[in-house]
């Protein structure tokens, strides 16, 4: 019998390339017709590239869930529905950590497993801040004031800067793409424009060209900066054995006695509709998906499961300083992104928009304008 060959493509860090490595080795032993090679690529190819392009090249990708509203319009993933059983995706669905299973459905169909779930959420040195006697805010006013001292960062790149701007927006009570003809309405997103804008400015101009994985490793490296008040959380961080300083993660902060939301991430398991080997790809993907391997191997090998039953397991929380346990909250809480065709598009340019604002400031509701246009050109 000729072995299988299935080739994948995911994100380049620990989290996104470890766990993945791990269980296509584990399966080639269990299956020894199938073997599993996974390539990766950098944080942002993984925003911005394409999924048909990737889907010509590649059998199995593992996508962000904005993607979903493209797969439909186009024929370059499989429908996963019409190949997995409904005892299978329900369990799926009952297991969500948040919408993170509900984000790959559109248009009628299961586009991604969700294998991998993720939202800002805060992190901390407990170290320095006993050492500076400081205690872990709780409210927007006790953030700002520890930035004063010049103890906080956060990533603040384009495509970061527009997830805490819409975060703000839910904060001040905004409603997002209600509508076809707006992001938000002009007065919410210029307060909120200007509230982060605040905060930054507070903080380290390099913040400006870190993503959550900069942002992390300088914290942990860090004799002074103690605090981020959101970036999509990192597990690994948490774990002694990946660094020496480890970081502890929980919720966010209160914006005038409302909880923030933040704005959900993670990352899905999707099969081309090119892959030759369809049968083998289908199993793979439950197997990555399914509770023992999320729950254990993946787990273990530096993931951050899309399972919820994983992020409920003692043996798992303790070895991550209850990392999910602490974040499990925000996770459920998180805002969904639109995912209609043109979506990505409008987040590729609209990023820019709020992140030079946050550098040289202006007027917000020319910014609230520009992006308002955008969105609408974008839905057309």
């Amino acid at each position: 019998m000729a072995r299988a060959t299935l080739i994948g493509i995911t994100w380049n860090h620990t989290r996104g390339v470890l766990p993945l490595i791990a269980t296509a080795q584990r399966y080639g032993e269990i299956h020894p017709d199938i073997e599993i090679i996974w390539q990766k690529r950098s944080l942002q190819e993984f925003a911005d590239q394409p999924i048909e392009l990737l889907a010509e090249q590649f059998d199995l990708l593992v996508i962000d869930h904005p993607f979903a509203g493209r797969a439909a319009a186009l024929p370059v993933l499989l429908p996963l529905d019409q190949h997995l059983s409904t005892d299978f995706l329900a369990d799926q669905a009952a297991n969500s950590v948040g919408a993170s299973h509900a984000s790959y459905s559109y248009g009628g169909h299961q586009w991604a497993l969700a294998i991998d779930a993720a939202t800002p959420v805060s992190s901390y040195r407990p170290d320095l801040l006993e050492r500076h006697d400081i205690a872990i805010p709780e409210t927007w006013e006790d953030l700002l004031t520890i930035a004063r001292r010049g103890l906080v960062t956060l990533p603040a790149i384009p495509v970061d800067s527009l997830m805490h701007f819409y975060m703000l927006c839910l904060g001040l009570g905004g409603d997002l793409f209600a509508t076809t003809d707006q992001v938000i309405d002009p007065h919410t997103g210029s307060a909120a424009l200007e509230r982060l804008r605040e905060l930054v400015a507070l903080c380290d101009p390099a913040c400006l060209e870190q993503n959550p994985i900069r942002t992390y490793e300088l914290l942990v490296n860090s004799t002074r900066l103690l605090y981020c008040p959101f970036a999509y959380g990192y597990v690994n961080y948490s774990r002694p054995e990946y660094t020496a300083k480890r970081l502890h993660f929980g919720g966010l902060v209160t914006y005038g006695g409302r909880r923030l939301r933040s704005t959900l991430g993670g990352t899905g398991l999707a099969i081309s509709v090119r892959c030759e080997n369809l049968d083998a790809a289908l199993a793979y993907a439950q197997y990555v998906a399914g509770s023992d391997c999320q729950r254990g191997m993946y787990v273990a090998n530096g993931g951050q499961p899309g399972y919820r039953a994983a992020w409920l397991d003692p043996l798992v929380n303790t070895a991550c300083g209850n990392f999910f346990q602490q974040t499990l909250p925000t996770l459920d809480d998180a805002y969904l992104r639109p995912r209609y065709n043109g979506y990505i598009p409008f987040q590729d340019q609209a990023g820019p928009f709020v992140h030079t604002y946050l550098r040289d400031g202006g007027n917000p509701q020319i910014v609230i304008e520009q992006m308002n246009r955008l969105y609408r050109d974008s839905r057309v």
